[in-house]
């Protein structure tokens, strides 16, 4: 008997291992797998942070397939003659890969899967980076979803499929196709200085995804109802940097919190809700990619918000020196540890859309810059919902008030403290590397003094109400 044709295996945001139907697929039958990466157009354009985090994760990832005997390959260029040229070099029959949603992968895997099929080769994608497919989710009328709550009610019941184990066995193919070199990509230029701060923060891989998820279900996930929004504790899962690769992958987060439900553990459902809430983003820009680009709510594009991202209140709101400590210090937590509190996050989006009046996609735009979680829908919807643009969205009379916002999630003031380091006697360890991690172009120091703020917190609100109560639609 011949042995069997190698199969490609087309690594995208899928770094494991576990639970990885496509790379199963590629395994099946024995056949040899090359698993591939490919920098495309879609890999460069991604911001300075997120390619960074890409990188690391590469790297990591490549070393896992090694233990099992296997090679990452890379190529750069489009995915189409990449991975035809590659069929050609190897004589692999099949190519597999984790289903995108967005709506270029989406174009751009419909291009793959034609040219492939054109030429008799198998090409399938799977699913893995979402438990519900936005397809097969329907209202009683046929339709999508636009509110959280009748979605959450909709899947909460629904089967999702157990994790898979990693293959038990994975073949290596008789020679290896050219590859090129990660370090030659040089994916994490971009962060320069503040690679260096933010690396000690990042957790990087399937295994440290997995420890990260047991730890917060052992000490962590009976509290989280509470803690989730006390924003100077350790209080949540943290997996949105690992989940955003693939590293781990929601279906294991959810049957490790249905398992913490069924032991009568009191923040389980809330933690199954919150992996509901990424479903829902997912589910919203399938069914509606404007959400990405432009208001959801059509008629918002009316509104006067200010899109120049050059004025000075938005590059203070950039560089956290708004003179509002708790905006201030959401902002310095991104920058040091390449993340943002959810609590930080909406106060920030909120400041920025409604107290300076910005468009949120400026906001958008810095988040996907900066973030090493960045996550093309759960951004969306959150910058949306913030500027009430959006589907289920904030009602827009919904000003947070960064003081009182304080006062309730960081009452001892030890987020502020954490990571402002001006006007303290003696300022953090954590709060001081912000003027490491930033850019040397930014002229600011820790023996500046603290800002004034930019605009009063009463004053912000009042204007942003006045415009909102003033639109003609």
């Amino acid at each position: 008997m011949s042995k069997p044709a190698p199969a490609l295996y087309w690594v995208r945001r899928d770094l494991r291992l576990s639970d990885n139907a496509a790379l199963r697929a590629a395994a099946e039958g024995g056949r040899p797998v090359i698993p591939v990466f490919i920098r495309d157009s879609l890999a460069e354009g991604l911001g300075t942070a997120p390619q960074w985090r890409l990188g690391l994760g590469l790297g990591h990832f490549a070393e896992a397939l090694d233990g099992k005997g296997l090679r990452l390959v890379l190529r750069s260029g489009d995915p189409v003659d990449c991975l035809v040229a590659l069929v050609r070099e190897t004589g692999a029959e099949a190519v597999h890969w984790t289903r995108a949603y967005d709506p270029d992968s989406v174009a751009r895997d419909k291009a793959v899967k034609a040219a492939l099929e054109a030429q008799g080769i198998t090409a399938q994608s799977h699913t893995g980076h979402l438990m519900f497919q936005p397809w097969t989710v329907e209202t009683r009328t046929g339709g999508y979803y636009k509110v959280y709550t009748p979605f959450w009610k909709a899947v909460r019941g629904l089967a999702v499929n157990d994790p898979l184990p990693v293959p038990a066995t994975l073949k290596a193919p008789a020679s290896w196709p050219d590859s090129e070199k990660l370090d030659d990509w040089r994916l994490g230029a971009g962060m320069r200085r503040g690679a260096g701060v933010v690396r000690p923060y990042v957790r990087l891989g399937e295994c440290a995804a997995q420890s990260r998820l047991g730890a917060f279900m052992a000490s962590k996930v009976a509290d989280y109802g509470r803690a989730r929004d006390a924003v100077a504790e350790d209080g949540t899962s943290c997996l949105s940097e690992n989940l955003s690769l693939g590293e781990i992958t929601p279906a294991q987060c959810w049957h490790a919190g249905r398992r913490a439900m069924e032991e009568g553990k009191a923040g389980a459902e809330t933690f199954l809700k919150e992996l509901v809430w990424r479903e829902f983003a997912y589910h919203l820009m399938w069914h509606s990619p404007r959400l990405l680009t432009g208001n959801w709510r059509e008629d918002w594009d009316a509104f006067p918000w200010n899109e120049d991202a050059r004025l000075r209140e938005v590059r203070a709101w950039k560089q956290g020196r708004t003179g509002v400590p708790f905006v201030d210090a959401a902002m310095r937590e991104m920058y040091v540890t390449g993340r943002m509190h959810n609590r930080a996050r909406m106060i920030v989006a909120s400041y920025l859309t409604k107290h300076l009046m910005c468009h949120w996609k400026i906001g958008l735009e810095w988040f996907e810059d900066c973030l090493i979680d960045w996550d093309p829908a759960s951004n969306a919807l959150g910058w949306q919902w913030s500027a009430g643009s959006g589907p289920d969205a904030t009602p827009y009379f919904r000003v947070f008030n960064p003081e009182t916002q304080a006062e309730k999630f960081d009452f001892e003031g030890r987020y502020r403290d954490r990571w402002i380091a001006e006007g303290r006697r003696t300022a953090t360890e954590t709060a001081l590397s912000y003027f490491d991690a930033i850019p040397e172009s930014w002229p600011i120091s820790a023996r500046d003094d603290y800002p004034e703020p930019i605009v009063g917190v009463k004053e912000g609100r009042e204007k942003a109400l006045a415009a909102y109560q003033g639109r003609d639609f």
